[in-house]
């Protein structure tokens, strides 16, 4: 996977303790059953062309499209006449400091210190099918050729305008909680690392990677349930790194399914039970909209209908035409809040959703089992998920897996959270942090923690998405070759070697600073608390533990600082050991510093802020070239069907439609809130109404270009009919924008043939 993953690994025995004397003080809180609740989403999907997507560091994995659209959840929950706290789930790699920094900027112009570092929390769900570009740090955006300022202007943008949908829709409400293990939807990808934590502390879990998800009910008192977050540890990497469409992975795919679910399906009357019908499409709803009715022509009529509308010219249109004709704007009601549904990352360092295991593509056998090698390459040994070899198919098989588990814990949540909302946060300097350790026989003992480096391992990958070159996982050593290559870039001191050992420096990150950071040495460490729920928001360390408070760890939260493993796991050097940044103290420091955070919490007593992080905005750099013009052969207009649906065609459901337009640039417009690609459904012989976009798990939005530097392009949008389709004439429809050579922004669209789906 290259240089970019996490792990938060339940490990963290020693905050048992406190933790437990945590839920004495929270049962003794306040009886308050209601607090202030609101929910927001919005659009973030991002450049769907030219960048590089953010998680495999894969130079040749470039957007060229959209499986479907990735947005940014809010909740905030306040108390009547005290504190709040706002949390986002981004579909998005990671978090990233430079765009918390300015999204708290933005809140405080907005509404002053009323949102503030203190109570905001943003994390990512570790989707690596996102465009990349939006961090700050160098080795986070070499693969994207620099920052990437769309990328970061949209994250940034739907983060803000989720924040503000929850804000002001706050009303009062209660929240539930209820959690359970799901067993099918992870697998730990380096389980010879973990077999070497001791058998003591492997004892204490029941797996080898954690199991359970927790759930948050939210229910308004006047509208009844209004959403749901909740939190399981599985990584984003269902799509390979030889995917090019943005995608929300299983995770974005998950919440796809429970809000359509709800929006169509809704609760049982009378009730406050989600339901769906297990027997059609697996579960899976399809956003196909249910104010289109099931026409009753026979199939000649329909046949005759569909032969009556040709392909419509490219023509211009306005840029709100590809907004106002997103299905989910059919499915609103005007009169109640819009369900918004998150799934949420957790501790999901080493847990892979290749749950079939990892095998050689040459042979078909497992890989070496200490290395995940195949004849000593590791660019051989993949993970195979539960849809193998169709990526899309395992995508959505591991996303319905977290879907069904999420429609259990709602249904039946009934412990409702009572008590104080409160939070506590604090910056880090991890470069050189001291931890206090206990020494055998007694007393204390005092360590640091290190400038961030990255191991030889790191560059090996992982069976989700090896690396390149002669690099293995499990290296402690490292070799002469890539040592002198090393040395061109930084030599890292012998300090830093010593504080680092045994992991052998590949990137002394922490160390280069030319032209500006390679690595975050500041890093944010945040409690929040909702009663007897309790959100670790960490760029690393985790826990897992049995009492009356319900932990979850909220993962690549705020910024980001890669991988957390335990002392055992870091000496293997597998990829999570050679990415823990800070040396082999790392998970010692979290631990310390999160008592520190809790004690502060119990007591109510304030934490010093700590140092702040820098704002490297103006110090960025982007090689990405800009779009110059979109160009069509002469006599054709944007938006022209260019490989048309064959005529008097009927097809059947599960059977793929394929059209492809003359298009443009989809960097011209994201489409943010809208669509570029349509399928419309005849409605009383004259209308057609949106029945399903590229927000739709079912419909594919591919774009292309003849040559590289070409200035004509082509989208070829596919969809696959779904069994919950309803029979009729339908058409597909693209939307676009292009550029001239002054620079000017024209949108276009157009449509092709009729089709019946019998």
């Amino acid at each position: 996977m290259g240089m970019l993953a996490f792990l938060l690994y339940g490990h963290i025995q020693w905050f048992l303790g406190l933790l437990l004397f945590l839920v004495h003080n929270i049962s003794g809180a306040s009886s308050a059953s209601n607090y202030l609740i609101g929910l927001g989403s919005y659009d973030i999907t991002g450049p769907a062309a030219d960048v590089n997507m953010m998680g495999y560091a894969s130079l040749g994995q470039i957007a060229s499209g959209v499986h479907f659209r990735l947005r940014a959840r809010t909740f905030i929950v306040a108390e009547p006449q005290g504190n709040r706290l706002v949390f986002v789930n981004l579909d998005a790699c990671m978090a990233s400091q430079i765009v918390t920094i300015k999204v708290l900027e933005r809140l405080k112009a907005r509404y002053g210190d009323l949102y503030t570092a203190q109570n905001v929390a943003i994390s990512g769900i570790h989707t690596h099918a996102g465009p990349g570009g939006y961090l700050q740090y160098v080795v986070y955006i070499i693969t994207s050729l620099g920052f990437v300022r769309q990328s970061f202007d949209v994250i940034v943008d739907g983060i803000e305008k989720s924040i503000v949908q929850a804000h002001e829709s706050l009303r009062p409400g209660s929240i539930f909680v209820n959690k359970g293990e799901l067993l099918d939807a992870g697998v730990n990808r380096s389980p010879s690392a973990y077999l070497n934590n001791s058998a003591a502390e492997r004892a204490k879990y029941k797996y080898d990677v954690d199991k359970d998800m927790t759930l948050l009910k939210f229910v308004d008192d006047k509208w009844g349930p209004v959403g749901s977050f909740n939190w399981f540890a599985t990584h984003g990497t269902s799509m390979s790194n030889t995917n090019s469409l943005i995608s929300g992975d299983n995770k974005g795919a998950a919440a796809r399914f429970m809000e359509d679910c709800f929006e169509q399906k809704g609760l049982r009357e009378g009730s406050d039970t989600l339901y769906f019908n297990k027997s059609e499409d697996d579960g899976v709803p399809q956003r196909v909209s249910t104010i289109v009715p099931n026409p009753n022509e026979n199939r000649n009529e329909l046949l005759r209908l569909a032969s009556s509308f040709q392909p419509s010219e490219g023509k211009p249109a306005t840029s709100i035409l590809s907004f106002a004709s997103r299905v989910r704007n059919a499915l609103k009601q005007a009169d109640r809040p819009q369900f918004v549904s998150a799934f949420c990352q957790s501790n999901c360092g080493d847990v892979s959703p290749n749950v079939l295991g990892a095998y050689c593509t040459d042979t078909g056998l497992p890989c070496d089992f200490d290395h995940s090698t195949c004849d000593g390459k590791n660019e051989l040994c993949f993970g195979r998920g539960p849809g193998y070899p169709d990526e899309f198919e395992s995508t959505r098989i591991i996303g319905e897996r977290q879907f069904k588990k999420a429609v259990e814990l709602f249904d039946k949540a009934s412990e409702q959270l009572k008590g104080k909302v409160d939070y506590r946060h604090a910056y880090l300097d991890f470069s050189s942090l001291e931890v206090s350790l206990p020494k055998v026989g007694g007393g204390q003992e005092v360590v640091k923690t290190c400038p961030a480096a990255m191991g030889f391992s790191f560059a090996a990958g992982t069976t989700d998405g090896p690396g390149a070159f002669d690099f293995n996982q499990g290296d402690d050593k490292g070799n002469a070759f890539w040592r002198v290559v090393r040395n061109l870039i930084k030599t890292p001191s012998q300090e830093q070697v010593k504080c680092q050992l045994p992991k052998p420096i590949l990137l002394d990150t922490g160390e280069t600073k030319k032209p500006y950071d390679w690595a975050p040495s500041i890093l944010p460490v945040q409690i929040l608390r909702i009663g007897q729920l309790v959100i670790l928001s960490v760029p690393g360390g985790s826990g897992k533990f049995d009492s009356n408070v319900h932990i979850v760890i909220a993962g690549l939260t705020n910024t980001y600082s890669q991988y957390v493993t335990t002392i055992e796991e870091y000496k293997v050097q597998r990829y999570e050991g050679a990415s823990t940044l800070y040396g082999p103290h790392t998970l010692d420091a979290y631990i310390q510093e999160f008592k520190k955070l809790a004690a502060a919490l119990i007591s109510g007593q304030a934490v010093e802020p700590g140092p702040q992080p820098p704002d490297l905005l103006d110090k960025q750099i982007s090689l990405l070239p800009p779009v110059v013009v979109d160009a069509t052969p002469l006599g054709v207009n944007f938006g022209d069907v260019k490989t048309d649906i064959p005529s008097n065609s009927t097809f059947k459901k599960g059977q793929l439609v394929r059209v492809t337009f003359w298009s443009a640039c989809p960097r011209n417009d994201l489409m943010t809130e809208g669509t570029f690609a349509l399928v419309e459904i005849l409605q009383n012989q004259n209308k057609w109404a949106p029945a399903y976009d590229d927000d739709d798990f079912s419909l594919r939005f591919k774009w292309s270009r003849p040559a590289k530097l070409s200035p004509e392009s082509f989208a070829t949008i596919e969809w696959r009919i779904p069994a919950s389709a309803v029979s009729g004439v339908y058409r597909i429809s693209h939307f676009g924008a292009s550029k001239s050579l002054l620079g000017s922004i024209s949108h276009f669209t157009g449509s092709s043939s009729a089709f019946v789906v019998a």
